[in-house]
């Protein structure tokens, strides 16, 4: 069975490559036919260049930004879940997410990297030109980063991509096959990740018809938070569907670092060190920390005590929400986008939850997949064109803003939605989903892995 496996993988590996390989030539690299890449900010105000000049402080800062946003997947996020799951579960949940940073680096370079930033075909993906990094040297550029080099924006959007996978695996912990979950990590950054970040940020449809999301509202957030109601759905409750944290300093630690690596996040997707970066940046703190607030005032009144778990997840959930607005709105658009995360978002957790019946291990929809639908609407509310010129929101005279984000929204979550289905069939075909009932009540830990978080 175990070789069975590994083969599967493989195989699928291949032809994932050779599909894509197979749209290759469509544009050449650097022929005047290919079409700029959109990126996740504005356009430079400087005087045009000739030739883009490479700027050591722009690279000195991507270069953090693409460690800190590393960080934010191992360990931020492999401690956040580690420490919510049950305490026989805790290492498959960290392992979930340490692998999908692993494969997804692996596939970004080979061929994500090509299609969602290379080129562009009727909107929808780009091309082959630049598989396995295919002419990208020390001295090359993209034009969605014309001041740092071409291999640091890459491994910047890799970061992205990997964690926008492992945010997916908090909604399956403690019931899926480790064997299926590494299916899901390669067939879902190629089929979903990939092409959604070409239609926002990499020339497609989505930023052609104007859609805002400056650092993965929608790439991101909407993308991973409905990937994992689909996947929750198609798995089924578990036998013990609770919540009871078996390492709560684990989970604010993995908090503490989400929160500290999203500087990186938000604020590297300037992709430059400049004046942007900064309202990223300081828009980031702030909405986070109006969100903890919210979060916490909400809770005290409806649950009668402020919980520690509440805190960690009203400051992921502002830092979710304020992601595509990171970069376009002004310090009240800022707090108001936090004060909301903390409070729609803590109602979708604790009670629609509950009223429907699914069972989203660690509120992946309720936190990521809401506060990102909230945080990409409310981008077409208060983006300020003196922050970026690049956006203007409804309370600045642009209500057709409004309009396209609830339209890209919605197109992304039809589109997430049936590819996360039929890649949820196909694993189920090849490896099944679910361990079986013996295996759930021993823990994944032993039953996955042969060992244990803990041995005493």
């Amino acid at each position: 069975m175990k070789k069975t496996f590994a083969l599967t993988v493989l195989i699928i590996m291949l032809l994932s490559f050779n599909i894509f390989a197979e749209e290759k030539a469509v544009t050449a690299p650097g022929s005047a036919e290919a079409p700029a890449v959109t990126a996740p900010a504005p356009a430079s105000t400087a005087p045009a260049e000739a030739t883009p000049k490479l700027d050591s402080g722009d690279t000195a800062w991507l270069l953090m930004s693409s460690a800190l946003v590393m960080l934010m997947t191992l360990p931020g996020l492999a401690l956040f879940y580690g420490g919510i799951a049950k305490r026989k579960d805790m290492l498959n949940t960290i392992a979930m997410s340490f692998i999908a940073y692993a494969i997804v680096s692996v596939l970004w370079v080979i061929y994500g990297y090509s299609f969602a930033f290379n080129g562009d075909i009727l909107g929808i993906i780009g091309n082959a030109d630049k598989l396995i990094l295919a002419g990208v040297g020390v001295g090359s550029i993209n034009e969605a980063a014309a001041t740092i080099p071409e291999f640091v924006f890459i491994m910047f959007q890799c970061t992205f991509a990997a964690i926008t996978v492992a945010l997916a695996s908090g909604s399956f912990i403690e019931r899926i096959k480790f064997s299926a979950w590494v299916l899901f990590c390669i067939l879902w950054v190629t089929f979903s990740y990939v092409p959604i970040a070409h239609w926002v940020w990499g020339g497609g449809m989505l930023g052609k018809m104007g859609a805002l999301d400056f650092a993965g509202g929608t790439v991101v957030h909407i993308n991973a938070g409905i990937a994992a109601l689909v996947g929750c759905l198609i798995l089924g409750k578990r036998r013990e569907a609770t919540l009871i944290p078996n390492n709560l300093p684990f989970v604010v630690a993995g908090a503490g670092l989400l929160w500290f690596g999203w500087f990186g996040f938000n604020g590297g997707s300037a992709v430059a060190s400049n004046g942007l970066a900064g309202a990223a940046f300081l828009n980031t703190n702030v909405a986070t920390a109006m969100a903890t607030v919210s979060w916490m005032i909400v809770e005290w009144i409806y649950s009668k005590k402020p919980t520690v778990l509440g805190f960690a997840s009203g400051a992921v959930a502002g830092l979710v929400a304020i992601t595509p607005a990171a970069g376009f709105v002004n310090i009240t658009g800022a707090i108001f986008i936090g004060l909301l995360a903390g409070i729609i978002p803590f109602f979708a957790v604790a009670v629609i939850k509950h009223k429907i019946g699914y069972d989203d291990s660690l509120d992946v929809f309720g936190i990521h997949g809401v506060s990102g639908i909230l945080g990409a609407v409310l981008t077409g509310v208060f983006a300020d064109p003196s922050i970026n010129e690049a956006g203007k929101g409804l309370l600045y005279g642009n209500a057709g803003q409004l309009m396209t984000q609830i339209i890209a929204v919605a197109i992304t979550i039809v589109y997430v939605a049936i590819v996360t289905a039929i890649i949820f069939m196909i694993i189920k075909a090849v490896v099944g989903l679910r361990v079986d009932t013996e295996e759930e009540i021993t823990g994944l830990d032993e039953s996955q892995h042969g060992e244990r978080a803990y041995n005493t």
